[in-house]
Formats: C-alpha cells, sequence, structure tokens
C-alpha cells in the first residue's frame, strides 16, 4: 500500500504557505515521521526543496498522475508532534508562514557529526595472561605483547592510548578482540560547553517568604496538568532585587525532577553567563543542558540531543530554548521577563511569554514569569487576576537595599564641569578605591540613537502628538517614528535658548578613558559589545571582576543583568535619562527597569550599598520611583499614562510592518491597506495611526514603513491580520512588498 505525506516547502512565500502532498518511496518508509524533514522536486522545473513533514497517510487527496516522489530524509532533528501544533498557533497567531514557524521551533536546524569515544576492557584476566605468555614466544607478535601487557598492568584504556601511545595497527586489534580477552565500548561524548570548574552547591535554607512563594505556586499542581487555566498555571513571581528568586526557582525545579518531568528556564541572553548556570550547575549536575547563541554548532547539537533523548532534564538558555524537544514537560520558568529580548524581531515575531503559556497549555505545565520589575503587562495580568501574583518583598538575609542619590547634570554643567562624571560620583568613586571595594559604571546607552537634547535645561526634542522624542536623521530633520511629524532641528533650545543642543556622543570607551585619567591607580575593565565578540569573553571579564582582578567594571546594559558581586558598594548610572527619551512609548519603563537593576548591584554582600544617578531629568516619575524601588508607584504613574493614550496593556497593538526597495510602491501599498483596514472595521474604538516610516526607515537600500493599530479587543485585531492576509494575497501590488504583523 502506497504512504503518503502531507508536508509544508520551506518556501517564505504566501501564495504557496500551503500543504502539499508526495509518495514515500518504499525504501524510505522506515526513514520518513512526522516532524522529520525532507527533499522534494517542487514545481514545473522539479526543484529540489526542503520539507517539513506534518503528517503521514494512505489516503491519496490529489490526482494521482500529479503526486511525486519525495528524493530523500535529511539528517536533521525531526520537531515533535506538540512543537508542530505550536508552530500552527504561532502561524495563525503572527501571522508568518507556517514554514516560518517550523523554522523558529527546530532551534537546531542540521545534524553535526556526533563524537564518539572507544575504550578497552580487560574481559578474562586468566584467559589474556595465557595468550600473552604464547605471544612472547613468537617474534611476529611484538605489539600483541604490548598491548596484553598494558591492558593487564591498567585494566582499560582508550583506542588513543591504544594507537597513538602503543601503536597498536587495526588488523592487530581486531585479532585481539576475537579472541574474547579484551572487549570494545563505545559510547556517545557531549562536547560540554560549561568548562570552567564549577563549586559544589550548599544547601540554603529558605526564609519564611520564600517558602511561602513556593508553597503558593504549587498548590493544585496536580488539578494544573489535568485542566490547565491561566489563573492556576500562570504565576508572577515579582521579587525585589536580591530576594532570592533564583532559590524559590530551584525549590519548585526539585519537585518537578521528584514527579519526573522536564523544565525549561529562559534567560535574556545578556545574562546568560557562567555565574548565572553554575548556580543551577552547581545544584542539578549533568541534568543541565545549555543553549546559547555562542555555543559552536557541535556544542549546541549535542545539547539538543542530550534532551531530546532524555539525558537532560533542564534546559537552561534563551527564548530559542523553549523550543526543547521535552516529551514531559513540566515547568517554564521565565527570569528577567520583562526582557525586551523576549520578543523575536524576525519573522515570526512572537514574544516567549506568550509561546509559553500556549506550550505549558498544550503540555499541562505551569509557567513562573520571575523579576523585580515585571513588565506593565504581567503586572497588568496579575492585577486582573490572569496570573497568580507571588512577591517577594525583602532581600535574602534582610540585607537592606542600596541608599541612591539622584545628581542633577544641569548643576553639574553651571558649576562649570562638562565631564560625564559628576563631582559627587568622583568623590565616592575615590572613597571606594580607598576602603578597597568594588564599583560598576553602568553607560545607559539604549535609545540613544538620534535623540536631540539640551544639555543645559535637558529639554528633549518631543512629538507634539505622540508624546515621544523626534530622532535626528540626516539634514537637520528631526522625526517622529510614530505619525509621521517632520521638523529641522534648532540652533539654539526652544526652552532656555542655549547653544548646547545635540545627541548624546559619550561611549563607554571614552568613560573608561576619563575613569584611568582621573583613577590612575585604579584597574578598570570595560564589558560592552567591541569587547565581549570573542567566544568566552563575558565569561572572562565577569570572572576577572569576580576575583577582584579589577576595581571598577564600566559598561552597558549587560553589567547589570542578575549579576551578584558582593563586594561591589558603588553604582554610578550615567545618563540615566537617555532611554527615558527613545521613541517609544515604552521608555518610561524600560528607564524604570534598567535604573532599578542597575541600582540593585550595589551592597549585595555584608557591606552597604550607594548608587548614584546622573540625570538632566531628577523629578521624572521613572527615575524618582527607580531610586526608592518603588514599583508599586511607577506602575499606577504608567498605567495612568497608557489609559489616556491606548498603550498596551490598557489597549492592544497590532504593527503593520512594510518593506520594500520600491519607496513609492511602498508607500501606496501601505497607504491602501490603511484604507483597507477602515473597510474592514469602521468603529470609532479603533485607532489607525499612520503610516509612517519605521524607526529606522532605510536599511540596505531597503525602506521601510509602519502603520499602527490599537484596540482593546486582541481577537479583533487578528481578524483584521486575516482579512488583511487575504487582501495582500490577490493583490499583485503587494508582490513586491513585504508584510510582516507584529502584535503587542
Amino acid at each position: 500500500m502506497a504512504v503518503y505525506i502531507d508536508v509544508i516547502v520551506d518556501i517564505s512565500v504566501n501564495s504557496l504557505d500551503r500543504i502539499f502532498q508526495y509518495r514515500v518511496p518504499e525504501e524510505l518508509l522506515d526513514a520518513v515521521t512526522v516532524g522529520c524533514q525532507v527533499n522534494v522536486p517542487f514545481g514545473s522545473g522539479n526543484r529540489r526543496r526542503q520539507a517539513y513533514v506534518i503528517g503521514v497517510d494512505t489516503v491519496l487527496a490529489y490526482d494521482a498522475s500529479k503526486i511525486k516522489d519525495i528524493l530523500g530524509v535529511t539528517k536533521a532533528p525531526a520537531a515533535t508532534g506538540q512543537l508542530i501544533a505550536l508552530a500552527d498557533w504561532m502561524h495563525e497567531r503572527y501571522g508568518c508562514t507556517m514554514a516560518q514557524a517550523l523554522k523558529t521551533v527546530l532551534p537546531v536546524k542540521k545534524s553535526v557529526k556526533e563524537v564518539k569515544r572507544t575504550a578497552y576492557f580487560l574481559a578474562d584476566r586468566e584467559g589474556a595472561q595465557q595468550l600473552l605468555e604464547k605471544s612472547r614466544k613468537s617474534r611476529r607478535e611484538k605489539a600483541r605483547v604490548r598491548l596484553l601487557e598494558a591492558m593487564l598492568k591498567e585494566g582499560c584504556m582508550s583506542k588513543e592510548t591504544v594507537t597513538g601511545v602503543l601503536q597498536i595497527s587495526a588488523s592487530t586489534m581486531k585479532s585481539i578482540l576475537q579472541t574474547g580477552v579484551i572487549r570494545e565500548e563505545t559510547s556517545q561524548v557531549y562536547r560540554n560547553p560549561v568548562r570552567q570548574r564549577l563549586d559544589g552547591w550548599q544547601e540554603v535554607c529558605l526564609n519564611d517568604e520564600q517558602m511561602n512563594a513556593v508553597a503558593s505556586i504549587w498548590q493544585n499542581a496536580a488539578i494544573c496538568r489535568e485542566h490547565w487555566s491561566r489563573e492556576q498555571g500562570m504565576h508572577l513571581l515579582y521579587g525585589i532585587t536580591g530576594s532570592g528568586k533564583t532559590e524559590v526557582y530551584m525549590a519548585l525545579m526539585e519537585k518537578v525532577l521528584n514527579e519526573g518531568r522536564q523544565i525549561i528556564v529562559l534567560i535574556p541572553e545578556i545574562s546568560l553567563t557562567l555565574q548565572t548556570v553554575s548556580r543551577f550547575y552547581a545544584r542539578f549536575g549533568s541534568q543541565i543542558a545549555v543553549m546559547n547563541s555562542r555555543l559552536s554548532a557541535g556544542e549546541r547539537y549535542d545539547q539538543y540531543m542530550r534532551a531530546k533523548r532524555g539525558e537532560a532534564s533542564i534546559m537552561i538558555g534563551p527564548r530559542s530554548a523553549l523550543f526543547t524537544p521535552f516529551d514531559r514537560l513540566g515547568l517554564i520558568i521565565i527570569d528577567e521577563e520583562h526582557e525586551s529580548s523576549y520578543k523575536s524581531e524576525n519573522s515570526p515575531r512572537y514574544h516567549a511569554r506568550e509561546t509559553a503559556i500556549h506550550r505549558a497549555k498544550l503540555e499541562g505545565a505551569r509557567v513562573i514569569l520571575g523579576s523585580a520589575t515585571p513588565s506593565m503587562e504581567a503586572y497588568y495580568r496579575a492585577k486582573e487576576g490572569e496570573y497568580v501574583l507571588v512577591k517577594l518583598e525583602a532581600r535574602f538575609e534582610e540585607r537592606p537595599l542600596p541608599r541612591v542619590s539622584i545628581i542633577d547634570m544641569r548643576e553639574q554643567l553651571k558649576k562649570g564641569n562638562r565631564l560625564a562624571l559628576s563631582l559627587e560620583l568622583r568623590e565616592d568613586l575615590s572613597q571606594c578605591l580607598k576602603k578597597g571595594e568594588q564599583a560598576m559604571l553602568f553607560l545607559n546607552r539604549r535609545g540613544y540613537a538620534g535623540v536631540v537634547s539640551c544639555r543645559s535645561c535637558g529639554h528633549v526634542m518631543k512629538c507634539p502628538h505622540c508624546d515621544v522624542s523626534l530622532s535626528e536623521h540626516n539634514g537637520r530633520k528631526l522625526i517622529c517614528h510614530y505619525c509621521g511629524y517632520e521638523t529641522v532641528k534648532p540652533d539654539k533650545c526652544p526652552v532656555c535658548s542655549s547653544p548646547y543642543i545635540g545627541g548624546f556622543k559619550a561611549g563607554t570607551q571614552q568613560i573608561q578613558q576619563v575613569v584611568e585619567k582621573e583613577f590612575p591607580e585604579a584597574r578598570v575593565l570595560r564589558m560592552d559589545y567591541d569587547t565581549t565578540r570573542a567566544k568566552g569573553s563575558y565569561e572572562k571579564i565577569l570572572s576577572a571582576f569576580s576575583r577582584h582582578e579589577a576595581d571598577i567594571l564600566i559598561g552597558t546594559q549587560m553589567i547589570v543583568k542578575g549579576h551578584d558581586f558582593p563586594d561591589v558598594t558603588l553604582v554610578g548610572i550615567l545618563a540615566a535619562d537617555l532611554s527615558l527619551n527613545a521613541d517609544d512609548y515604552r521608555s518610561g519603563e524600560r528607564t524604570f527597569q534598567l535604573l532599578t537593576q542597575a541600582v540593585g548591584r550595589a551592597g549585595r554582600g555584608r557591606k552597604e550599598g550607594h548608587a548614584l544617578i546622573q540625570t538632566y531629568s531628577p523629578d521624572h516619575y521613572s527615575i524618582q520611583t527607580a531610586a526608592k524601588q518603588d514599583y508599586e508607584e511607577f506602575y499606577q504613574e504608567e498605567m495612568g499614562y497608557r489609559l489616556l493614550m491606548d498603550y498596551p496593556p490598557a489597549a492592544h497593538m497590532m504593527a503593520v510592518l512594510g518593506s520594500s526597495e520600491d519607496e513609492k510602491l511602498l508607500e501606496t501599498a501601505m497607504h491602501y491597506l490603511g484604507l483597507f483596514t477602515g473597510k474592514i472595521y469602521a468603529g470609532k474604538d479603533l485607532h489607525v495611526i499612520g503610516p509612517a516610516p519605521a524607526s529606522v526607515g532605510k536599511v540596505k537600500d531597503v525602506y521601510r514603513r509602519v502603520l499602527y493599530l490599537k484596540h482593546e479587543n486582541y481577537d479583533l485585531l487578528v481578524r483584521i491580520k486575516d482579512r488583511l492576509e487575504e487582501y495582500i494575497e490577490i493583490n499583485s501590488g503587494f508582490r513586491k512588498v513585504n508584510i510582516q504583523f507584529d502584535f503587542s
């Protein structure tokens, strides 16, 4: 009986985003399974294409004369049935092709040669001794004598020793193995991405707050597996910096492992360092697998296969680790859930939080979102009862939060100080070095590009229609990327008439030069994109700082993500308001999160910590609440603005992203999408903004435009997305225009 397969061909073209059917030759029947990848002849020219198998059947759905045979089965790892279902959900939810979704749920795209280790063991000592005595009598068996003498002495040896040191040929080895006195064993060797020696784990006694958090999350665990719901399966663990969230994670992981189930721990790529991973390694050892972008192809493949074969029960990694092929998944932990890196910038533009929720629903698993500064969306849902909110409100061992000072940089300019370091920060650095303590200087570079501000009064050029900053473009143009408003960059500040108006130019390298000039006795390390390009550079820099081989660590946001250095007593935050002025409605939220995380690096040991926030906007609520480490006050203030402007989570927003090499064609296409949206839904409660230039309007000669739609009903936006996809597919004018959809 003929066997047919349903496949999705790997072509990212909407018109071909459908199921095709092929016949499986008899010689390939055993190799074809659901989730595997095959090569197929496609189109009138029978071009060789890769395809994903999503179904195996004996029923023919098309004309038998048009059915072609597959060409072969690739060696790439296959997707599980659950992951195919997840890909289908992503395809519907995020408006990507099914092929793009399937490629996303396969973190390892191709097979890598596995490393095998062969060893020889003494199987029959008496027989080996007799064979040795016999061999010594022959002049032609010197190699056999060397091997038997060594084996009788050692008991076992690696193949490398036998062939290299003893110089035993393959034929000699084969003849001895046939006697049965020595046996051969071949085993799989996994490339281990964590090469440094890890300290042993010491049991930590959870405090009452941590134990209550574990109990709250774990209750009704059996009910959650049978009847999954957000109200029982979703938990937001809100714990201030240093409150011991990781210990809560590990206590819950222990419970899940005891049930024979598996765990995925997501950590932002920027925080996925040896210091973070080693805490899990020290407790769970060989049960841990690690996935991140800095691993070699061989290391990634080995970690993936360990998980697939059930040889690892815990996968730790960035958002791609969410697609680990576990078949008994019991828990997904998303640490630092507020991080923007959990949102994909490529199609499908999925968010790890929402995708994790759907995977947990499919498999009856629990999801824990953890953060000291939860995203507005997560905290809003917890307030609305969609998630269970669990709080850790005190630092571990009752250690105090650091003392925080806000430095008004406008006053520094009046005092004649034009350096990036305030007078107060320089004095505190001097005292810190005299005490033999460590300091971290965080340069807030996020959102700096193109923002124009006044150094005298701190005024930022903003859009009068959107309450986001204008970005500087060529020709002295200032443009709003939300509505398209445009104006000319002024020569003087419109508020105070100061000539000191322009973009922020300082970088970590310049800050390092200033610090080394001011404090020549200090040992300084810098951690940014340039110093961390090489593999292992993150760990090298952080390990050196941890061993006190440097007094001051200067860096961008990568130095404030979850690191724990007990000797750091001083944190200086430079240009705190740069991210505040980014052209994004989330700028206030991201500023608060960055500053709170940065402040939290100080005083994590026994010594009191102090943090200084340098800013031109000292009265802004994001900066004031970050200095107080008061999330609740920030949330209430920020939520007021979101409600006023209908931004998430007060409403849902869909961005229709268009790109093309033909600027006029793109503008026309986006204009018609806006008009068609009005025909689909004419209600006044749908807010349509744009189309306008994207934040970066042109990349590699490809123009980009964006259309924003805001509505309180998420499903309505999805329905509009579906209708727009249909409109795009039937109109030939969109053939040279790429359209993507992004939900928030």
